[in-house]
């Protein structure tokens, strides 16, 4: 394997990030060191307020940080200072989302939803809702295809949503509690799905959660706690190459 190929996607090197000052100054990250690799899938995990999910918002360039360095795709995008000019285009281009709950927006079918993203990036109609389709069947809900919100599943719409999530191939997604509202089943359906997608698009898939069902299909777990990287645990699991 080529060492670029083994160059991890997310490098975060010292990120902090606190709110407000003096007495009143929360540090909701304490110089945080963190790597993701391609194909890797890891879990964000620590208590309520331990700053998981500032972590996923700094990752997802939604959040400055205070101070750090922060490689993305093997573009330097933070040091001590945004080094990106426009964010927005750099989510597009980049990363992917998935929430707890699947934001799917309810006026629009399923292969509309996934389109649009397409679209935003400046696909032409007819070759998002291509895209849209295909990435819909590889999901397992191509028979979905012209269904509202309102009439699938949950499980169903959360591969929705990871479809939208993939749609303009990011190397990097980020997952924020994405099975929280789902039954055990489900759940590992979605994991199996996101381990799917890490491998073959050679992704860094980085997952929000609190749910423990889900901890033994991550690669490895970021135990994070008052703001600090509290420990990091390797889970036996081989990543493909």
């Amino acid at each position: 394997m080529t060492a670029e190929a083994r160059a991890p996607l997310v490098a975060l090197t010292k990120i902090s990030k606190h709110f407000g000052e003096g007495d009143r100054r929360v540090d909701a990250l304490r110089e945080v060191t963190i790597d993701v690799l391609p194909g890797e899938i890891v879990g964000l995990v620590g208590p309520s307020g331990s700053g998981k999910s500032t972590l996923l918002n700094v990752i997802a360039c939604i959040l400055e940080p205070s101070s750090g360095h922060m490689v993305l795709d093997g573009d330097v995008v933070y040091d001590n200072r945004w080094l990106k000019a426009d964010l927005r285009k750099l989510r597009l281009d980049k990363i992917g989302f998935i929430f707890q709950f699947h934001n799917l927006l309810p006026f629009l079918n399923t292969t509309e939803n996934v389109a649009m993203v397409l679209e935003l990036a400046g696909a032409s109609t007819g070759e998002a809702r291509r895209r849209a389709v295909e990435l819909l069947e590889y999901l397992g809900v191509g028979n979905r295809q012209f269904a509202m919100p309102a009439t699938i599943s949950g499980g169903e719409a959360q591969r929705v949503a990871i479809a939208r999530a993939i749609a303009n191939r990011p190397r990097i997604i980020l997952a924020d509690e994405p099975t929280a509202a789902l039954d055990s089943k489900r759940a590992a359906v979605v994991m199996d799905l996101l381990g799917q997608v890490a491998n073959e698009q050679k992704a860094a898939v980085l997952v929000v959660s609190h749910d423990e069902k889900i901890f033994n299909r991550f690669n490895r777990i970021f135990h994070l706690r008052d703001g600090y990287l509290e420990s990091t645990e390797a889970i036996p699991r081989a990543i493909a190459v």
